[in-house]
């Protein structure tokens, strides 16, 4: 197995860059915490020229540069910059994993693991995919180093020693350019790894201590020892740090992420109380969510907001799309009109966004006909709707289980797709005759005109004169004449137990002398005639 390493040495560094571009060539220091007390826990070079060092506070870091910017470590910010390194490897191949977080000096790096086998079919050679690996994670905003060896730890290992090199580089600017990328052969890691100093391996206190008593600087001096009688001595941790020096660790294969649910937050630094501010934060909340989703292929289906609030509470939203959707301005728009109905009761201290990712539909476009209008403008518009008309005026129609003519309802709007069970026919043999259906017993042709009845909502208003309690006479918008034909009255009425519910309605079909068909109604509640269907 070969596996690709991406290493991102300072991740509390680079997230806040990641959320805040504009920060880029400033003296940024991210801190442990507020105040002035407060420890530098990775700091820009522009911040690191001025002797600025990292476990300085922050009041020590001021007397030496005045105008460095200060920004708090923010986990969720962290966090998310590991998970979208995830997304980057994804990229690049199915099975990847991220390491779990270091202790020590190496605490605020960022490790990835990726199944890099076979990738000479896609890429030519592992050289030309290291330097993919290394571009898409500098355009994803977090750059780092590419190592490519037998296992996970050796990758890691040179992927340290690549930033070790490059921080000297940082420091005495007249040395040769440091590489950002290495490919380790098999048979080449041990020569590799025997120069190399001990802290690489990140060895517990206790082990380093005890190294660091009988000598023990490089791994050359490691391997020589025999590993029974240090074990002994310094613990069985010791062999651990052995077999990874010598590429001999026991490794599970690298897994298939099985989640594609993708999450972007950030805490701010002052609470928002309106909507303006909150658009802004939102803007580049959503840019780095579309940037992991095109990343990953896939398209945001759901999304959820939520909100912490200045007193404590948490508030979520939630917005569905019609079709997975890659694009940044309908997202915005759809999560700006959402707040926008229901405003945060008090001021905002933290915002998140959950997106479910599926994989992007497919379209097959008729090769005569014009492609229709997108599914993320449906989702657009309906909001837009929404917005203006009310969450309960906004909807498909739906037939409600009622005799009341002139009864609907409405319910969400879902694009209708292909049903997911059918009946199919049974199997018969390779000789069995097929079934005969029964006869159906034939149906005289109808003869005649057909008509159809257009339904008129609202109805409209009539005057109509009765004779002998019949309809004779009618007057309306649609046209004013004596009545030639009637037939009727068909009585509807239901709902007799409910005062406002109630309903009795007669209907009539008439004929006019200009030879118009109307269907005519006489509400008994509100003793009014009216025309509510018109045939042609």
């Amino acid at each position: 197995m070969r596996v690709g390493c991406l290493l991102v040495p300072d991740l509390p560094l680079q997230a806040a860059l990641r959320a805040e571009p504009e920060l880029q060539g400033r003296p940024l220091v991210i801190t442990s915490g507020p105040g002035p007390r407060a420890e530098i826990v990775a700091l820009a070079d522009p911040a690191a020229r001025q002797a600025v060092r990292p476990g300085q506070t922050l009041t020590q870091a001021r007397a030496v540069c005045p105008g460095i910017e200060v920004r708090v470590a923010s986990p969720a910010l962290e966090r998310t910059a590991r998970e979208t390194l995830l997304d980057v490897a994804l990229s690049l191949a199915p099975r990847a994993e991220s390491a779990p977080r270091g202790s020590g000096i190496f605490a605020s790096e960022g490790v990835v693991f990726v199944d890099a086998s076979g990738t000479g079919a896609l890429h030519g050679n592992e050289s030309a995919f290291a330097s993919v690996f290394h571009a898409r994670a500098e355009r994803a905003g977090l750059p780092g180093f590419v190592a490519i060896a037998s296992t996970r730890g050796v990758s890691r290992l040179a992927a340290r020693h690549l930033s070790l090199t490059a921080m000297h580089r940082r420091l005495d600017p007249s040395g040769p350019e440091a590489p950002t990328t290495r490919i380790l052969p098999r048979e080449r890691e041990t020569a590799f790894l025997e120069p190399l100093p001990i802290d690489l391996l990140d060895p517990d206190d206790r082990t380093a201590e005890a190294l660091t008593r009988f000598g023990v600087r490089r791994v050359r001096e490691l391997l020589e020892l025999p590993r029974r009688d240090l074990a002994a001595r310094v613990g069985p941790r010791l062999l651990e740090l052995v077999a990874r020096a010598r590429g001999e660790e026991e490794e599970p294969p690298i897994p298939e992420p099985g989640t594609t649910t993708l999450e972007e937050g950030q805490d701010l630094e002052a609470a928002i109380a309106s909507l303006e501010p909150l658009t802004f934060v939102l803007r580049g909340l959503v840019s780095r969510l579309t940037e992991r989703l095109v990343l990953r292929g896939l398209g945001c289906t759901e999304l959820r907001l939520g909100l912490q609030l200045e007193n404590g509470a948490r508030q979520s939203r939630r917005v569905g799309l019609a079709a997975p959707s890659q694009d940044e301005q309908v997202l915005l728009r759809l999560l700006r009109l959402t707040v926008e109905r229901a405003p945060p009761m008090a001021p905002i201290e933290s915002v998140t966004l959950h997106c479910e990712g599926l994989p992007l539909r497919r379209e097959q476009l008729d090769l005569f006909l014009p492609r229709g209008p997108s599914p993320s403008d449906l989702d657009q518009t309906l909001a837009e709707l929404v917005s203006i008309c009310g969450e309960d005026r906004v909807g498909a129609p739906e037939i409600l289980d009622t005799h009341r003519p002139d009864a609907f309802g409405l319910k969400p709007f879902r694009k209708p797709g292909r049903p997911s069970t059918a009946k199919r026919a049974p199997r018969r043999g390779r000789h069995e005759p097929p079934p005969t259906e029964p006869a159906r017993p034939s149906l005289p042709p109808r003869r005649g005109p057909r008509l159809s009845m257009r339904a008129l909502r609202p109805a409209i208003r009539a005057q109509v004169h009765l004779v002998n309690g019949r309809p004779a006479h009618l007057r309306c918008r649609l046209g004013q004449g004596e009545i030639v034909k009637t037939a009727g009255p068909w009585r509807t009425t239901g709902q007799w137990w409910s005062e406002a519910a109630h309903f009795a309605v007669d209907h009539y079909d008439v004929e006019l002398g200009d030879g118009s068909v109307l269907r005519l109604a006489f509400d008994w509640k509100t003793k009014r005639w009216q025309i509510d269907g018109l045939y042609d």
